[in-house]
């Protein structure tokens, strides 16, 4: 079952809040940033790898895996916008916001949930990957869905610094503001994390 009871820790505002009631799912929850660069990158090393023995050259290879990373990017808009910040009109459907996203919104400094937690990753990963080995085939699929899937760890590596690092640079400055622009000021818009790509195209930089 979801709560949304905040606990206060250290300070008198609420810093984070206890999602579910069973202890053991909620410990899973929650995770350390760098868990799905520890589990994902030897992953998609390996089908890089595994790619480069079952015959796919260099060039196809690279062009599969910016490809995919293009991929990533519209995947990342798409989620952000239509499926992570969709709140229906019934009961379940506003605890799945607050469970997908809602709680990111009500707590955005809370460091254990600003990175996918394994529980929801991996299946995201599994559905994509077949999806992909459908259209091309099981040897190209693995330049193509590791290119996605650096894309998706670039996503949780820049939201995981937007909320907790200084960001010093000129790019790191302007994405930080971007991404700061959607939690702060209400309008529905920005929706590009990593990347501002397709909020260029969809006209919603507002």
């Amino acid at each position: 079952m979801v709560a949304t009871a905040p606990d206060r820790i250290g300070s008198s505002k609420p810093a984070t809040c206890r999602m579910f009631e069973t202890p053991l799912i909620e410990r899973f929850s929650r995770i350390h940033p760098a868990t799905p660069f520890v589990f994902w990158i030897p992953v998609y090393s390996y089908l890089a790898f595994r790619a480069y023995e079952n015959g796919v050259g260099l060039v196809t290879g690279l062009s599969l895996g910016l490809l995919g990373l293009f991929a990533w990017t519209f995947a990342e808009y798409v989620l952000h916008r239509w499926v992570f910040h969709y709140v229906g009109p019934r009961l379940w459907q506003r605890r799945v916001h607050f469970v997908l996203h809602g709680v990111h919104h009500d707590f955005p400094q809370d460091a254990d949930r600003l990175v996918f937690p394994l529980g929801a990753s991996i299946p995201l990963g599994v559905v994509f990957y077949l999806l992909f080995r459908a259209l091309v085939g099981p040897v190209l699929v693995d330049p193509l869905f590791a290119g996605f899937g650096f894309g998706y760890l670039a996503y949780d590596g820049t939201h995981y610094a937007i909320h907790h690092f200084r960001m010093s640079s000129r790019w790191g400055k302007w994405i930080k503001r971007h991404h700061m622009i959607h939690h702060h000021t209400g309008t529905p818009a920005r929706w590009g994390v990593s990347s501002p790509l397709w909020d260029y195209v969809f006209r919603t930089m507002n």
